[in-house]
């Protein structure tokens, strides 16, 4: 985890709660179909391994969502056999489940191949305790947890919203007077696990 997804932890911290970016299904594959308009596709579940020699193809079979064309994307090119994880191997060999999803949400296969990944629908936020009136009373300070299921980038503002039941202004100035505490700036996007504190009593001076 980067260093800029930590905070210190204020003094009097005695309550934590957990957030879970909880995954509801794997983003789609944004580029353009050969054989008609449309640009969205969907992993098949399916991975193809071509052998030549010791010199392996691997590739994930993505379908067209309007003409279900099959289109695929290069995993490895050109590899040496003795070069690939032999578990690994065989994931790719038996359509492994988990090696599909981790090769749809493969931001760095995406770059290499010059496509997107749309998030769109891909998750939603799971908390562990009710909405808080966070300009009430109650002096206790806590943690909140946030644990991400799928590396769905998702706008730290937009978490927090969803979190606290708040609109992002009221979001925005507690934020901006201390009540909360971010590892990162309101409007930047996460995409892996942090921490925030929540502040009862107002910044400390």
């Amino acid at each position: 985890m980067n260093n800029h997804h930590h905070v210190p932890m204020p003094a009097g911290i005695d309550r934590k709660a957990l957030w879970v970016v909880r995954e509801l299904g794997l983003p789609a594959i944004v580029k353009a179909c050969v054989a008609c308009r449309s640009t969205r596709h969907r992993p098949t579940g399916k991975i193809r391994v071509n052998a030549n020699g010791k010199l392996l193809d691997v590739w994930l079979l993505i379908g067209c969502d309007l003409c279900d064309r099959t289109s695929k994307i290069p995993v490895h090119e050109r590899i040496n056999v003795k070069a690939l994880d032999h578990d690994r191997l065989l994931m790719f060999e038996n359509n492994d489940p988990a090696m599909v999803r981790e090769l749809t949400m493969d931001t760095m296969l995406a770059a290499r191949s010059a496509y997107r990944l749309d998030w769109t629908g891909t998750w939603e936020l799971e908390t562990d305790m009710p909405f808080y009136d966070l300009t009430g009373a109650d002096p206790a300070s806590f943690e909140v947890v946030v644990r991400f299921e799928l590396p769905a980038p998702v706008r730290v503002e937009n978490l927090l919203t969803a979190g606290f039941g708040l609109s992002r202004p009221v979001v925005r100035g507690l934020v901006s007077s201390g009540r909360i505490r971010l590892p990162l700036p309101v409007d930047a996007k996460a995409r892996e696990d942090f921490s925030f504190f929540v502040l009862r009593g107002g910044a400390p001076s």
